[in-house]
């Protein structure tokens, strides 16, 4: 069984959750999709349980803005928490991250962080025009991406099997609890979400990190982007 885990951004509680959720539904592999500790309360933490896992890792956009905090916006938020987060992890664990290849394919499915043209330009859960372009040059069929942070499945205009899992630290979907997914030996994927203390998380951003845990910290709330 593969555990398929996105968009964690810091969040520890919700990741120990979702990987004792995982266990129970009998995870062997996982398979991570980027933004792991930025804008969260527990960088440095959630990276160190992520490195326990037996996993595949690829870079979100979460990690390259961090390793080069002029790619990202000149947004106060995102550059405190990019800040932040260097502070935490430490050169070499932000050049390491940095460092990930930006996809992947396993089993037969390709993974990325947004779609595999960009890490930031993502599908939305209703098509669009823009479907096409950013699956150019794919052969597989199932792609699996976050970044949104909006859990959803469905085909493309040429078949290809669109998933989003979800995020695991900071839903989107107006639903505060951890998503991800689970994928069997024989291709099935599942959608789980499960129950954490988001408050522990939204309350202790906002604390260790006051130049951007504000935003955060009523983004997780909500669970939305924008409140």
């Amino acid at each position: 069984m593969l555990a398929i885990l996105y968009d964690i951004h810091g969040n520890l509680p919700a990741l120990e959750a979702v990987l004792a959720d995982a266990e129970e539904h009998g995870a062997e592999r996982y398979l991570l999709g980027g933004d792991y500790t930025l804008f969260g309360g527990w960088p440095r933490e959630t990276l160190a349980r992520l490195r326990e896992l037996d996993a595949g890792w690829i870079r979100g956009n979460g990690e390259r803005w961090t390793a080069d905090p002029s790619s990202a916006p000149e947004d106060k938020t995102v550059q405190a928490a990019i800040a932040g987060a260097r502070q935490q992890l430490g050169e070499q664990a932000v050049a390491d991250l940095g460092a990930l290849a930006e996809q992947t394919v396993v089993d037969g499915t390709r993974y990325c962080h947004a779609s595999p043209v960009s890490d930031v330009r993502s599908f939305l859960p209703e098509p669009s025009p823009e479907d096409d372009e950013l699956l150019d040059g794919i052969e597989e069929s199932r792609l699996v991406f976050g970044h949104t942070h909006l859990p959803f499945r469905r085909q493309s205009t040429d078949g290809v099997e669109l998933v989003n899992p979800g995020s695991v630290g900071m839903p989107f979907d107006g639903n505060p609890r951890a998503a991800y997914a689970l994928v069997d030996a024989d291709g099935a994927l599942e959608f789980r979400r499960v129950r954490y203390d988001h408050a522990l998380a939204s309350r202790t951003v906002r604390e260790r990190f006051p130049d951007f845990g504000e935003v955060v910290m009523r983004r997780i709330e909500s669970a939305r982007l924008t409140v």
